[in-house]
């Protein structure tokens, strides 16, 4: 089989941060796929907008639930892993075909990223490679003008999505945090950092990189809820010479 499937990973937002690799895979490959929320055109296409080749043949990846269905209903599983099950059927049809395909992951395809549940079900039946790229944590703690850790820092990365007592002890054992997948979440969030002794340091970036870039302390946002492209920082405080 010469055909190739490419999890190709776009960065945090900024075209201008895609690696070099990544750039020529979009710009040279005829068959795009991407995932979208249904009704949406698609971060991931907006990211490359311009680049694709003007007779790419488009494979949008609509996903059939985001947050209608609780992500403790056995149903959520279900539902998503009948939307897995179709998309590498049509993925791995095109490639067997002898047709190279790019999927675009935004951020890094390893990294929290929906193209790993693509890569486990195909990695073991065609080609697969996949290009790495920044992340949007990388992006956001940039945007926020100052290291997110120093020396020994212990570095942890968590999900808005985990009960209110993950959170707090997470939040208590790590130097430094990353706080992603917000959302509805924030109320919660908001009480695990205090609780963990951290809110007066917590730091929000939304949009890092993108257009419409906002850094704040987050005891100055008064939102009860965030967009999908918003993260929280607690920069580490360790040892420097």
């Amino acid at each position: 089989m010469t055909a190739k499937l490419y999890g190709v990973g776009l960065g945090p937002g900024d075209p201008d941060l895609m690696s070099v690799k990544a750039n020529r895979l979009v710009r040279n490959t005829r068959d795009i796929a991407f995932f979208r929320k249904a009704g949406r055109s698609g971060r991931a296409c907006k990211i490359v907008e311009g680049m694709m080749p003007e007779d790419a043949a488009i494979f949008a990846m609509e996903y059939p639930v985001t947050t209608e269905i609780p992500l403790t209903d056995p149903r959520y599983n279900e539902v998503l892993s009948a939307f897995y099950a179709d998309c590498t059927a049509h993925l791995e049809a095109l490639v067997r075909s002898g047709r190279d395909t790019v999927v675009l992951c935004e951020g890094d395809p390893f990294f929290y990223g929906s193209f790993m549940h693509l890569y486990t079900r195909l990695k073991d039946r065609i080609p697969v490679e996949v290009v790495p790229a920044i992340t949007g944590m990388s992006a956001a703690w940039t945007a926020s003008g100052a290291p997110i850790t120093w020396g020994d820092d212990i570095l942890s990365t968590v999900m808005g999505t985990l009960s209110e007592d993950a959170l707090t002890r997470a939040m208590t054992e790590a130097d430094a945090l990353v706080v992603m997948k917000i959302g509805r979440n924030l109320p919660k969030v908001r009480r695990a950092l205090a609780a963990a002794g951290k809110a007066d340091r917590a730091v929000l970036v939304k949009y890092a990189s993108m257009e419409g870039q906002e850094v704040c302390r987050l005891a100055d946002c008064d939102a009860e809820t965030l967009p999908y492209f918003s993260i929280i920082l607690v920069h580490g405080q360790g040892r420097r010479p």
